[in-house]
This record gives structure tokens, sequence and C-alpha cells, in this order.
């Protein structure tokens, strides 16, 4: 089965915003040779988390990973997101889409803003 990931960001109008996410989509690609690695936006910037699930599936993913690139689960991730995974699952219930863990509340990324704060600040 062929598996896809969606990075999946708030979004924003000033499209700047994104370069950020473009970064870490390049730089997981890079690590993940042979899956696709895909970014979505929940608002303001293209595409939308359902144009890249249509997209993937066209492409034949059979399993989809959705990584929230957020720094906390907040209201989006508790309400909205998990309503529209479910309605992905109903339009594509050939395909297993799932809801990863939010990034931001990784250990990794905590210790990584933390090590970045202290340098930044210059302690």
């Amino acid at each position: 089965m062929k598996t896809a990931v969606i990075l999946f960001a708030h979004g924003a109008r000033d499209p700047e915003w994104a370069l950020p996410m473009r970064r870490v989509q390049a730089l997981v690609r890079e690590q993940s040779a042979g899956v696709d690695i895909e970014l979505a936006f929940l608002e303001f910037t293209a595409p939308t988390l359902g144009e890249c699930v249509g997209e993937l599936v066209a492409r034949g993913a059979g399993r989809i990973v959705v990584l929230p690139m957020f720094i906390a689960r907040g209201g989006h991730l508790k309400r909205e997101v998990p309503e529209m995974i479910a309605a992905l699952r109903l339009t594509y219930p050939e395909t297993d889409i799932s809801l990863a863990a939010v990034i931001g509340e990784q250990d990794a990324v905590v210790r990584a803003m933390a090590a970045a704060a202290v340098e930044v600040a210059g302690l």
C-alpha cells in the first residue's frame, strides 16, 4: 500500500508565511525517498486538505497520514480537523486516512524550540 504524508499547517493571507513550512516539506522529502510528502493548509493558503487528499488518492495513495504542523492542539485541532478527517474518510472509504499527533507537542520539537530560544536570546 502506497503511503503519503500531508504536512497540515494553518495558513495565512501573507504567502511568505508558508516559506518555513515549505522548507520543512523539502527536508522531510529528502529524508523520505519514495514517499509523497505534501503540504496543505486549513485556511487562506492553497491547497486545502481536501484538495491535497484528492490529489494523493488520484496518484494511488492507499494510506494518508495527516500531520498537523501546529504548536499545540487548540480549537481547530480539537473540533474542525477531526470533522474534516471524518468527512474525507467518507469521501474516500478505500483510503486509510489518519490524523497524527500535533508536531509542536512532540518532545523533540519542544526541546528544539527551547534550544533555539536560548540561542536567539543569547543565553
